[in-house]
């Protein structure tokens, strides 16, 4: 399985003109390799230079783990003095014939700790943006990948439902967030989750990316939720919104326009059409409605081993979606001191239609 991701990968850079691909420790070196490492002040960094076997330059106690790579790895571990740690970049410069060479790397990812090091280890090379191969690299989710996010969908939706019968007026956006957490935890998600919970009251649910905070819940306000849970590498992300008590009339009528929105978003999705697509069918709802200013984001982005990744779904998009593709259709609707509503479902393309992996309600439930 692996092997044959290394295999693509290649070809993906052959049609971008890469000779080379260095990557830090990131969900794309956890796809190749199956090797989880920190990003710390000591570098890690494979290197991937056909017809070169993938080598890894890496700490000395981190060598063990390497060894339980799915590829096979040319290991070039350094100890702790960083005079070093150079000379492991110029060996493995030597071995791949990295001078001259156009090398990729991943744009979001790499830092100048490293780059300096190849800089420096091989004459005349030039690092160039790999997102040509790479972003191409994970968009499918074969059926092991969706198996994952699946199970992470249901260990989200089990942690929701049971941090449901805590909310009352009094309790914090904190205290939730926490209870929230602690249950996707029991309920199996790996510690590292895909983000950390947003909890979020009244005004404060008007902001996308609120921050827990400690105002107390009051009756007739807004809750929203934006979490998700991790599972062999591989992310959930949902969103839903709810209310203590009877809101009021706008807010009840903003809540039918997003989950009308959310609604057509969630249909539109098929093999072949545009991504931009799915954001105008659940952005023409909202701006139909009269709340166009006030949906403030795209509709949706891609999910797996990011809570963030292609394809991303804003009106002019043109990337068609495929089979296996899987994103999330969240549409919003945010009234500046006063509240939001956002309901997002994670989606996945197949042969004809699209399913989704999300299955909690989307009606408006009053507490």
């Amino acid at each position: 399985m692996t092997t044959d991701r290394l295999t693509r990968l290649i070809a993906l850079m052959n049609a971008a003109s890469l000779d080379a691909v260095a990557l830090n420790p990131s969900p794309s070196l956890v796809y190749l390799t199956g090797l989880h490492f920190h990003l710390s002040e000591r570098p890690t960094t494979l290197i991937i230079a056909p017809p070169h076997p993938p080598l890894l330059i890496l700490p000395e106690l981190e060598a063990e783990k390497a060894r339980q790579s799915k590829i096979p790895l040319t290991l070039i571990p350094f100890g702790d003095n960083p005079a070093d740690w150079e000379k492991s970049f110029q060996e493995a410069a030597q071995i791949c014939r990295l001078q001259g060479k156009v090398i990729g790397v991943e744009p979001t990812r790499f830092r100048f700790l490293e780059w300096q090091f190849i800089n420096s280890s091989a004459r005349d090379v030039r690092l160039v943006s790999a997102e040509p191969a790479l972003s191409v690299l994970r968009l499918r989710k074969d059926e092991q990948e969706l198996a994952a996010m699946r199970r992470a969908v249901l260990i989200a939706e089990q942690a929701f439902e049971q941090t449901l019968p805590l909310i009352k007026a009094g309790i914090t956006e904190r205290e939730l967030a926490a209870e929230l957490t602690v249950a996707l935890l029991r309920c199996g998600s790996a510690p590292e989750l895909p983000f950390s919970p947003i909890v979020a009251f009244a005004a404060n649910s008007a902001n996308p990316h609120a921050v827990p905070g400690d105002t107390p819940l009051k009756p007739g306000e807004l809750v929203l939720f934006d979490w998700g849970a991790a599972y062999e590498d591989y992310f959930s992300d949902i969103t839903r919104t709810l209310a203590l008590g009877e809101p009021d009339e706008e807010l009840r009528q903003i809540y039918k326009v997003v989950l009308q929105a959310n609604q057509q978003g969630r249909l539109a999705g098929k093999p072949g059409l545009p991504a931009g697509a799915i954001d105008r069918a659940a952005r023409q709802v909202i701006e139909q409605a009269g709340y166009g200013t006030y949906f403030i984001h795209r509709t949706g982005h891609g999910l797996g081993m990011e809570s963030h990744e292609p394809p991303y779904l804003y009106a002019e998009n043109p990337l068609s979606l495929e089979n296996g593709m899987v994103y999330t259709v969240e549409p919003g609707i945010y009234l500046q001191g006063k509240g939001g509503v956002r309901i997002e479902d994670d989606m996945v393309v197949t042969p004809d239609g699209c399913e989704s992996l999300t299955t909690l309600p989307r009606e408006l439930l009053i507490l």
